[in-house]
């Protein structure tokens, strides 16, 4: 994710990227599971399948949900290291698991992150946060949180 590539938009807001969440958690377990299952299983070299790429929304959520926790704590910037995402798709077994089980797991994920940002008070949402050994500026939690929005975006056109 972040700092090689950026997901927020200049129109972006924490509450349109909330509202857009509340919507993907409700509509996207549909769309899903009216794909078959061999195209869910479906892997082209070198990219994840279907079942794969929402396991790396899961490990987003998990990673990105104790980020928007604890960025609310401590000294600024919230320092915060990334993830082994190619690895953790592949620890987790995605691909073999039923897809209600991913779709129940990633629901629960961002229902508890809407739970958990929905009433930021603003003093939280400026928070400063940045990336272990980054060069860029840091960014404000409020931009953290459109950002897994907008990563989120970016990997369901590709899901769906």
């Amino acid at each position: 994710m972040w700092p090689n590539q950026h997901y927020t938009t200049a129109d972006s807001t924490l509450e349109g990227a909330l509202s857009r969440l509340t919507g993907y958690i409700q509509d996207v377990p549909a769309q899903l599971s009216a794909l078959p299952e061999e195209t869910l299983l479906d892997m082209k070299p070198g990219k994840w399948s279907r079942k794969q790429l929402l396991g790396h929304l899961i490990d987003s959520a998990l990673n990105n949900l104790k980020r928007f926790n604890e960025a609310q704590f401590g000294p600024e910037p919230y320092t915060f290291a990334s993830y082994r995402q190619n690895e953790l798709v592949v620890t987790n077994h995605y691909q073999n698991l039923p897809l209600d089980h991913l779709l129940t797991l990633w629901q629960a994920l961002n229902r508890q992150i809407v739970h958990v940002v929905s009433d930021l008070p603003e003093a939280a949402r400026q928070r400063k946060v940045q990336v272990k050994g980054s060069d860029g500026p840091p960014r404000t939690l409020s931009w953290l949180i459109e950002d897994y929005v907008g990563h989120m975006e970016h990997h369901l056109q590709k899901l769906l």
